[in-house]
């Protein structure tokens, strides 16, 4: 993994994840939090890709179809675990 292929996948993961919360909205903590699964959910895409040896749209070293997979199934997923119902019942 070279140094330009890293800095755009940190780019293209974090364009993900703010667009991701541009659709679904939130504060602060919610950019945190999609940021953050967008990064692991696209660096574990790209790892599943590259041991696989799948080239969905490779760009260079970087196995950018598979992380983009990666990157959106564990941002619903994240999306879907954070959704709670704040009322109790006493």
């Amino acid at each position: 993994m070279t140094l330009p292929s890293l800095l755009i996948g940190i780019l293209i993961s974090s364009l993900i994840g703010s667009l991701f919360h541009l659709w679904r909205g939130g504060g602060a903590g919610r950019l945190l939090l999609y940021l953050l699964l967008a990064w692991i959910g696209f660096w574990g895409g790209h790892s599943v890709g590259a041991i696989q040896n799948w080239n969905f749209l490779s760009l260079g070293p970087l196995r950018l179809g598979m992380a983009a997979v990666g990157s959106l199934v564990t941002l619903s997923f994240g999306y879907w675990l954070s959704l709670s119902d704040k009322t109790t019942t006493d």
